[in-house]
């Protein structure tokens, strides 16, 4: 069962009850991330992620380990372009222990000038092992491109050259602008009940007073063209990419049909002739990256660099067959399964039931049921799938990236023209 209390301040908690349930997942979420960040202080939300679990003014990062350990807690966090959440999962019988040390850290972190140099530097190599994978890489190049002079286009983990810059008064100011109650959710489900929450962490945050930021968002502009990084690697890693619904737009259930059709799933247009039939790669993907006022429909894929072209070619191609009304009912319907079990499975476990909820608060305003959604896509046609296509690849024309041993006269830029 779902509950909803706001406490006067403004802090939201949340609750979805199933005490048939062992665990309970629980999080402390604010609604800022990355793309709230300047230029200048690009990466400060993650780096304030990692800094609440090196000290506070009642426990050090020892004391919060091994607390967390002893009640067998699976804890972690991890800041987004939109939101950032420090959360763990538990048994029940540990609502209080965890409650206490989650409060603590998102309430009374210290900053410590000595452990803010460390963990600048395990960033730093956070930073480099993301730019030795090139498969994540080209992601986040690809962001930068297609959103490029807005922060939504930012790496999360902030540059070298950001990280090196950011201080401690720079946490700390980040912190007082966005981490304002009326932007903070506490979520819990699993085997929880609400009014224990309620009455743990009312006491505790109800205190604090909303700061007065104004939280202003500005909704980015798309960009098209190919951008071409020339690294010496085994493959070249390619991102195509063109604009999509935004979580709020009704169009992004048939947008995800789409998705799912064309490379999100093994049984998908892309996987299947890429790879199965022709062999011309291991990887090969589409993904959708939603958020509050815009979205990306993208493709991944990576490839021997004689073979970029073909490639590019056969994917090309299949997107055509896709925006001309080569998809059968056959294939809604079972697309429309595939995305409806995902989403069932993923109830079974009490991590994503709680971000659920959270996002649902964050993005809607509201509860969402499991059957609301189903049945939202149920409603997709075959129509509305190829009119969602045709606006991510006709109407607003395509990005590319490309990450390897290639430079940009070798592509075939005719190629990632679906028209």
């Amino acid at each position: 069962m779902f509950k909803k209390t706001v406490l006067d301040n403004g802090v939201r908690i949340l609750s979805e009850s199933a005490n048939y349930l062992n665990s309970l997942s629980l999080g402390i979420w604010v609604d800022a991330g990355s793309r709230d960040e300047t230029l200048e202080e690009n990466g400060v939300s993650h780096f304030i992620e990692h800094m609440v679990f090196k000290g506070t003014r009642n426990r050090s990062a020892l004391q919060i380990a091994k607390e967390l350990d002893a009640i067998g807690g699976l804890s972690n966090a991890f800041t987004g372009k939109e939101n950032t959440c420090f959360h763990a999962r538990v048994l029940g019988k540990h609502f209080c222990t965890l409650s206490d040390i989650l409060s603590d850290l998102f309430l009374n972190p210290i900053f410590d000038l000595a452990d803010i140099e460390r963990e600048r530097e395990v960033i730093l190599q956070e930073i480099s092992m993301v730019e030795d994978t090139p498969d994540e890489n080209v992601h986040v190049l690809f962001n930068r491109h297609f959103w490029r002079d807005h922060p939504i286009g930012m790496p999360i983990l902030g540059t070298g050259k950001s990280i090196l810059a950011i201080k401690r008064d720079h946490l700390f100011s980040y912190r007082a602008r966005h981490y304002s109650p009326d932007r903070v959710l506490i979520v819990a489900a699993g085997n929880v009940d609400h009014e224990k929450l309620v009455s743990f962490f009312r006491p505790l945050f109800e205190p604090l007073e909303p700061n007065g930021h104004i939280h202003q968002r500005q909704t980015p502009n798309c960009y098209t063209g190919v951008s071409v990084y020339t690294k010496e690697l085994e493959q070249v890693h390619i991102c195509i990419g063109g604009e999509a619904p935004s979580l709020r737009s009704p169009e992004r259930f048939a947008c995800g049909v789409f998705n799912t059709i064309l490379g999100g799933n093994m049984s998908s247009r892309l996987f299947q002739e890429i790879r199965e039939n022709r062999g011309l790669a291991y990887s090969v993907f589409s993904f959708l990256s939603a958020y509050l006022d815009t979205g990306m429909l993208g493709i991944y894929v990576a490839t021997d660099k004689d073979k970029v072209n073909h490639v590019l070619d056969t994917l090309k191609k299949e997107v055509r067959k896709m925006l001309s009304g080569g998809i059968t009912e056959d294939d809604l319907s079972f697309a429309r399964e595939h995305l409806i079990g995902g989403i069932y499975l993923a109830a079974d476990n009490t991590d994503n039931r709680m971000m659920r909820i959270a996002k649902n608060e964050m993005v809607y305003g509201r509860y969402i049921s499991y059957e609301e959604l189903v049945a939202e896509l149920n409603k997709v046609t075959l129509n509305d799938v190829i009119k969602a296509g045709r606006k991510v690849f006709l109407d607003n024309g395509i990005s590319m990236t490309a990450l390897g041993p290639i430079g940009e006269e070798e592509i075939d830029k005719g190629c990632i023209e679906f028209s």
